[in-house]
């Protein structure tokens, strides 16, 4: 008699995809895919999106294994004591491993105003909301981009190369994960551009108002449209379920990103939290995060002791408009080396990576195991100096 196994992904973004996809290696393996949208968005092409340059959606069908069955709805709430989940639409579902794979969305802001008048990007929901606003400010009207992580860099070099007049308020954050040799190449790429970079600690938005932003020294900067790009966080769907969180939302788990709380539950991409030392939220991570996740709910179905994640990072890359970006090389241990890919060459370079992504995604589709990844073998030193830290004196 042949058993069969009902696995449930929410969330179909990067990590949601390869866990599905990998998942079908299995052939006593159900798999349904949750997500609101019937459509795949590539998140990081949505600075793209808002200027119009790219649609930042693909078909489910071209990266989807057929056996995958994608369900649009919205999980509501996963009552782990019965292995369901409460949909949006009114119905429930059941499962036997659930892979929590919520991703990622815009951090709340905190700061007067900035919630009703600035626009955040993190989504593809926020990212159209910008777009008809942005179409109907004049070229010349002035643009203010709060924050200079890689989303801030992307969307404010790409407006200012559509001709747009920008601003970008940084504080003490400018390019934080660059080395300062690339960090020096994004400098001259803005100049380059004509965008306006605030620094230091009175270059800090203290409030938001609808044509206007003000600074921690009291001063005021005229803003027609403020885009807020400062921070991540994940859903509070985990939380909401009576599940173990930290403090930004994503799933506690072991390190073979199994839930704390429950071992039919594991956690892949922005929402999880290994051993509560977690990884950059990026698409980087994602996909071997899903992989990961997949391997070990197979494992358990096998009967077999799930492995350890080990993963190690390649870099960041990020695009300085259509024309310039920066490939910034790092350690495995997400560490940048003093090694960057800058220019044209940066810019060749993001769109490849960009490419890549998806097409690792339908591989998998077709070859269920076909993504492998380098390990970082420091991980497991710094979790010990993290459990030596809490360990109470003898």
């Amino acid at each position: 008699m042949t058993t069969n196994t009902d696995v449930v992904v929410i969330g179909g973004g990067y990590a949601g995809v390869m866990a599905a996809n990998r998942l079908t290696k299995h052939d006593g393996v159900t798999v349904t895919m949750i997500n609101p949208r019937s459509e795949f968005v590539e998140r990081i092409r949505l600075h793209q999106l808002v200027t119009g340059s790219d649609d930042a959606v693909m078909d489910y069908r071209e990266l989807l294994a057929p056996r995958v069955h994608l369900l649009v709805d919205t999980v509501t709430l996963i009552d782990h004591d019965v292995q369901r989940l409460e949909l949006a639409s009114g119905g429930d579902l059941g499962y036997d491993y659930l892979v929590y794979a919520a991703g990622s969305g815009s951090a709340d802001p905190r700061v007067p105003g900035a919630t009703e008048f600035a626009y955040p990007i993190a989504t593809f929901e926020e990212a159209e909301r910008l777009r008809p606003v942005l179409r109907a400010t004049p070229d010349d009207a002035p643009v203010t981009v709060v924050g200079a992580g890689s989303t801030g860099l992307e969307i404010a070099t790409e407006l200012a190369e559509a001709g747009r007049t920008v601003t970008m308020v940084c504080g003490d954050n400018f390019g934080t994960y660059l080395h300062p040799k690339a960090r020096r190449s994004a400098v001259k790429r803005l100049a380059e551009l004509g965008v306006t970079v605030l620094e230091g600690p009175t270059a800090r938005v203290t409030a938001v108002t609808r044509d206007a932003v003000r600074l921690a020294d009291g001063g005021e900067l005229p803003s027609a449209v403020t885009i807020w790009t400062v921070g991540f966080g994940a859903p509070d769907l985990a939380a909401r379920s009576g599940l173990s969180t930290d403090a930004q939302g994503r799933l506690l788990t072991d390190e073979t990103l199994t839930s704390v709380d429950d071992r039919h539950i594991v956690a892949a991409g922005d929402s999880a939290a290994p051993s509560n030392l977690p990884y950059r939220m990026s698409c980087q991570a994602a996909r071997p995060l899903g992989a990961h996740a997949a391997d070990t709910v197979l494992a358990r179905i096998a009967g077999d002791r799930p492995e350890a994640i080990g993963l190690g990072f390649a870099g960041l890359c990020l695009s300085l408009g259509r024309r310039a970006g920066i490939f910034q090389v790092a350690d495995r241990d997400d560490t940048p080396k003093w090694m960057y890919l800058g220019g044209r060459p940066g810019a060749t370079m993001k769109e490849l990576v960009c490419k890549q992504t998806v097409k690792e995604l339908a591989t998998e589709a077709h070859k269920p195991g076909a993504l492998t990844w380098v390990s970082d073998r420091t991980r497991a030193g710094r979790l010990r100096e993290r459990r030596d830290a809490v360990r109470p004196a003898r």
